[in-house]
């Protein structure tokens, strides 16, 4: 089974590291640090040969019949020692072996010395002199760093020389003999007792350093894996549109700095939502995995980045020397994703794969201070390619009066919008199958251009959202409402459609609470339409929002329910008041399985206990349909069509054979 990169990244997060057994870490000590060990042994030889030689001029002092013998046999031992341990260095040897060598050096040195020294005729002088053989074994037990093992076979090796030595000196007396006898034996167990807790004090240190540094690569590993999943698209794998949003700025800083040109590509599947209605929710997934792993595959030559910038959108970022070259590489792209030649029957425009309309922006020889010049180009160029008939490219021109401006003029105009009375609101009236009443209406914005000339909502909204224009117009409109129909109870309940950025941004549920307090209003006759297709993250500043709103009384619906991808899970960590069906559903249910699929629908948001509510209610057929299916609320043409609140009427319908389905 092949797993996204965020599949991987969560089983990094979820799975153990495993542990060393008692053995491999033994053998993990051992091993560790052999280039410190060796130089550490190293330089310590060095020192105790060089007091050992140095230890000559006693020699001349205790012993001085001898001295020569023992002054030849220190520097014999001495340069041998030394001699071997460089060769070993220079042969680069393990340390255990250095420390081997270095442990003989010791052990030699002492019985060479001992040798010759015994001979003496000074026999008061020896019998004191003996005793610095415990010299010897403090060195392999307390300066080097010998491992346990190691230092007590030298030790003992020592002991057992100065016993031989003490028991073939014939001139000593049996107290002496039992004296130092019983002293060097004590220094034999007092510095191996030392060893052995040094060594293990060492081990110690190492398993902490080493639990300290595991625990530092899983807090390394994970936040970097916390940091992939932060940046992924849980879906499809590619970048998210955070980490997108980073990599622009990256190449807007270097175009800025240096020049280096760049292109930004977005594509849109084209008729996605038709897909996803038609073939299910997760074929509509597998179909945006097919298509990622494509359009990666076929920027790969560039070395571009690639990533998911909505619902059904991609965008793609690339340094590209000239616009001919962003022409291509966005046909490319159109191309490969039209060879996948995945199956779209319900397209109905004489095309039955799935195919991408491509919009593409090239910066230009002139600096512009805004980041989001570029992808505005690029989405007025898909906007254009969409227009065109899609499963097209379009490259953006700036000397196009078809497109180069629009979305400049909206964004200006909506600057205006409030104060110049150019956007209006007009009202949808909801009605209750049962009782046939207006139980609320829908408040939908509208927006002119200073001619007069009415711009859709599907042009200006997007465009609000993206220049922030629709923070300032969301609460006009949250006023407008209670002032015009909720004052004057003219409806129950009036809904008002929020964007994600209204409910991410800080203090929105204050001003809210502020507007309701101003016109005075009770929270409970608002209610706010949450849109499922517009691919909100679960957030927990959006959560933690919504948790206030209802706080204040406000009734949360979520909208288009089953046009999006996170429908249940919004169901399964929001307790909506009304759960909108999309439109869609209600017109598919004219075939046999569209009327299947609406009921299924129907059967689960009952199941949660949620209020139902269908849109696009246009034939008497439908809403008899609906009066069957025991739906709660209706809205659509035939029951009521949008008009401004001077004209809205809360009354049943005129039309006697629509008032007489609703009522029965």
């Amino acid at each position: 089974m092949k797993h996204t990169l965020a599949d991987v990244v969560e089983i990094d997060l979820h799975s153990e590291p495993p542990r060393l057994a008692s053995a491999e870490l033994r053998v993990l000590f051992q091993n560790e640090g052999q280039n410190v060990r060796k130089q550490a042994t190293r330089h310590g030889l060095w020192i105790a040969v060089a007091a050992y030689l140095l230890f000559s001029v006693t020699d001349i002092l205790l012993v001085p019949d001898v001295a020569l013998y023992t002054i030849i046999a220190r520097f014999t031992v001495g340069i041998v020692a030394i001699a071997a341990l460089e060769t070993e260095i220079w042969l680069n040897t393990n340390a255990e072996m250095i420390d081997a060598t270095s442990a003989a050096a010791v052990v030699t040195g002492y019985a060479a010395w001992l040798c010759t020294a015994i001979m003496t005729s000074d026999i008061q002088s020896i019998s004191y002199y003996m005793v610095f053989g415990a010299i010897f074994m403090m060195s392999v037990n307390l300066f080097f760093s010998f491992q346990f093992r190691l230092s007590l076979i030298a030790s003992l090796v020592i002991l057992f020389i100065f016993i031989a030595a003490l028991m073939s000196f014939p001139p000593l007396d049996p107290s002496y003999r039992i004296a130092f006898g019983t002293f060097c034996f004590s220094c034999f167990v007092f510095t191996s007792y030392v060893n052995w807790k040094l060594n293990r004090e060492r081990y110690k240190v190492f398993l902490n350093a080493l639990e300290a540094k595991v625990q530092h690569k899983e807090a390394s590993d994970r936040g970097k894996a916390l940091l992939r999943l932060s940046n992924t698209d849980p879906l499809t794998g590619l970048a998210n549109r955070r980490a997108i949003d980073q990599r622009l700025r990256d190449y807007w800083d270097e175009w800025q700095q240096s020049g280096t040109r760049f292109a930004a590509i977005l594509i849109d599947v084209d008729f996605f939502k038709r897909y996803n209605d038609c073939y299910g929710h997760q074929a509509g997934d597998r179909c945006l995995v097919l298509v990622a792993n494509a359009l990666e595959a076929s920027i790969a030559p560039c070395n571009g980045s690639i990533g998911r910038y909505g619902g059904e959108e991609f965008i793609v970022l690339t340094h590209l020397d000239t616009g001919e070259q962003v022409a291509a590489l966005a046909e490319v792209i159109r191309r490969t994703v039209e060879n996948l030649d995945l199956p779209h029957g319900q397209r109905r425009d004489g095309t039955a794969i799935v195919t991408v309309s491509v919009g593409a922006a090239f910066t230009l020889n002139q600096s512009s201070s805004k980041l989001e010049k570029i992808i505005d180009e690029a989405d007025r160029a898909l906007y254009a390619a969409k227009a065109s008939g899609r499963n097209c490219v379009k490259l953006f021109d700036p000397n196009d009066p078809q497109s180069s401006d629009e979305s400049e003029n909206i964004a200006a105009l909506l600057k205006i919008a409030i104060a110049q009375d150019l956007v209006s609101l007009v009202y949808q009236p909801i009605r209750h199958l049962r009782s046939g009443q207006i139980d609320a209406a829908e408040a939908l914005m509208r927006l002119k251009m200073l001619d007069g000339t009415s711009i859709p909502p599907s042009l200006f909204i997007p465009i609000a959202e993206r220049t922030g224009a629709i923070l300032e117009l969301g609460r006009w409109s949250i006023r407008t409402v209670c002032r015009e129909l909720l004052v004057g109870d003219h409806v129950p309940v009036v809904s008002v459609n929020v964007s994600p950025i209204q409910l991410k941004t800080p203090g929105f549920a204050a001003s809210v609470a502020a507007i309701l307090g101003e016109t005075g209003v009770s929270g409970g006759r608002l209610a706010f339409e949450i849109t499922e297709g517009l691919e909100m993250e679960m957030h927990s500043d959006i959560l933690r929002c919504i948790s206030d709103l209802k706080t204040l009384g406000i009734k949360i619906w979520l909208d288009d329910f089953g046009t999006g991808f996170a429908g249940l899970s919004w169901l399964r960590l929001i307790d909506f008041d009304t759960v909108k069906i999309d439109r869609s559903f209600l017109h598919d249910a004219a075939t046999v399985r569209g009327k299947v699929m609406l009921q299924d629908i129907i059967s689960l948001i009952r199941n949660r206990g949620h209020n139902i509510l269908v849109e696009g209610v246009e034939t008497g057929d439908q809403l008899e349909l609906m009066r069957a299916y025991g739906i709660d609320q209706v809205q659509g043409y035939y029951v009521g069509r949008p008009a401004p609140a001077a004209t809205f009427q809360p009354k049943p319908p005129a039309d006697p054979q629509t008032a007489n389905l609703i009522k029965h």
